[in-house]
């Protein structure tokens, strides 16, 4: 999937020319839009980029003109997960880096979008891959490009998720599936598993979340916090955040087995870009898939 996310007229800015980590915009009255913005890296996440993105969420939540965050990915990706190729520090949140704190850490983050109180829009487009489809998760609503591509392949050699958002949205059967295999859905897939809300095509995607945000913006802030929060608190009643960070600290325990070390180690010996295309070529998938070649 390598569609660009459609931008409207009203939108013609020479985006690619930006080299700022995200871009904002305020596309229509009461929506912020926040674009991560390295199309060259599939927007993977850096330090300047999360640094960015919690920056601006934050300051969209505190803004009472703004009633719904729209985020997307500039260029053929959504976000293909964090920058392995980059050091990673806690730049969102400080935490003692104890063991397992990397999980913990970015666990925590994603709880704070859920807790904000401005409804927050994720537009998925191209791929969505480990911790882009955790960032997908935490939106309220996830809107994604029928030819998305959404998995978590770090399961194939590094570890479980930092965020086992699977068997809360898919249920146990297809969240176990995700879990075992590293494999890609679909957007169409990802709505019939329930990850994603509704799929569209590429080319109108955009359009279709601004419609949605729109919407969204209708309701008065007052009850929209309100409304975000009963759906949460559902949730929190049948125990997702306990499970969700009891999963981080199985997380942790990845990083200590043998295939884990040695998969880590290699980066440095081969670069990480043949680390992964040797971790996905047995399984003809992502970067390796026959098809694309």
């Amino acid at each position: 999937s390598g569609s660009e996310p459609h931008l409207p007229r009203r939108e013609a800015r020479a985006m690619a020319d930006d080299t700022a980590p995200l871009l904002i915009d305020d596309p229509i009255p009461k929506v912020r839009r926040l674009t991560l913005n390295r199309p060259d890296k599939r927007n993977a996440l850096n330090d300047a980029i999360r640094g960015a993105l919690f920056e601006e969420l934050r300051r969209a939540d505190r803004d009472r003109n703004i009633s719904a965050i729209v985020i997307r990915g500039n260029g053929p990706a959504f976000c293909a997960g964090y920058d392995l190729g980059s050091p990673n520090h806690d730049v969102e949140r400080d935490i003692a880096k104890q063991d397992g704190w990397w999980s913990r850490h970015v666990v925590n983050n994603w709880f704070e979008m859920w807790d904000m109180a401005t409804p927050i829009i994720g537009q998925v487009h191209g791929y969505c891959l480990a911790g882009g489809t955790e960032l997908a998760a935490a939106c309220d609503l996830v809107y994604v490009a029928e030819d998305a591509k959404v998995g978590y392949p770090p399961v194939r050699l590094m570890s479980p998720p930092d965020m086992q958002w699977q068997p809360w949205l898919m249920g146990l059967r297809r969240g176990m599936e995700a879990l075992l295999t590293g494999d890609a859905m679909s957007g169409v897939e990802a709505v019939e598993s329930g990850m994603a809300n509704r799929a569209f095509p590429a080319e109108s995607l955009g359009d279709e979340v601004l419609a949605v945000a729109e919407r969204v913006a209708k309701i008065p802030l007052e009850l929209l916090t309100l409304n975000k929060r009963a759906a949460h608190r559902q949730m929190d009643a049948m125990g997702i955040r306990n499970g969700i960070r009891a999963g981080a600290d199985i997380q942790a325990l990845g990083f200590h087995q043998p295939p884990s070390i040695e998969y880590l180690e290699s980066f440095g010996k081969v670069g990480v870009s043949k680390a992964l295309s040797e971790r996905d070529r047995q399984f003809d998938d992502y970067r390796e898939r026959a098809s694309d070649d």
